[in-house]
């Protein structure tokens, strides 16, 4: 039993190593000697960019039933967040988010516009990506946000404590 265990679960590693080598993430030159290379390249947990992100009549998407995903905007129970709220304009609340995201740990903005921004933050360890979305409705003085994790079922909390610390640095810099 236990060898037949150990010779599954060597199998899956070899096969795993051999994708890592052919996958475009694993950089110029496939080797796993390189120490310039990140974990997140050896492991590419990246996922796909999901189709249904940006604004849908007035709405960021809602959350899917998995845990792994926070939404402002008709969220159930699970899922919900409340959105972000501003006292300057929007433009000035804009900019400010924009530095806030600036220094918010491996994320990216990916798509800026005038009432939307996308960004997608990778985990250091195994090259995870949420996508977070900054949605600023014309006639309201709120950010609406979301953020999902592309895959798994469990973010462990990770999306929500992100989004969080976001809303606590927009109110340390006074939006």
């Amino acid at each position: 039993m236990f060898k037949s265990l150990f010779s599954l679960i060597f199998s899956i590693f070899l096969l795993s190593l051999s994708w890592l080598w052919l996958t475009p993430c694993a950089q110029a030159t496939p080797s796993f000697l390189n120490s310039s290379m990140t974990t997140a390249a050896l492991f590419h947990f990246e996922g796909i960019v999901p189709t249904n992100l940006g604004i849908h009549d007035g709405q960021l998407s809602p959350c899917p039933s998995s845990p792994n995903c926070v939404v402002s905007q008709k969220g159930d129970e699970t899922h919900q967040i409340e959105p972000i709220s501003y006292q300057t304009d929007r433009k000035t609340a804009r900019e400010t988010l924009l530095k806030v995201l600036s220094v918010v740990p491996d994320t990216t903005v990916v798509e800026e516009r005038e009432d939307y921004i996308h960004t997608e933050s990778r985990s250091k360890l195994m090259g995870f990506v949420d996508d977070g979305e900054f949605y600023f409705p014309a006639d309201e003085k709120v950010i609406q946000i979301r953020s999902a994790a592309r895959l798994g079922e469990s973010d462990l909390g990770v999306n929500r404590r992100r989004l969080e610390q976001i809303r606590l640095a927009m109110e340390d810099l006074g939006a």
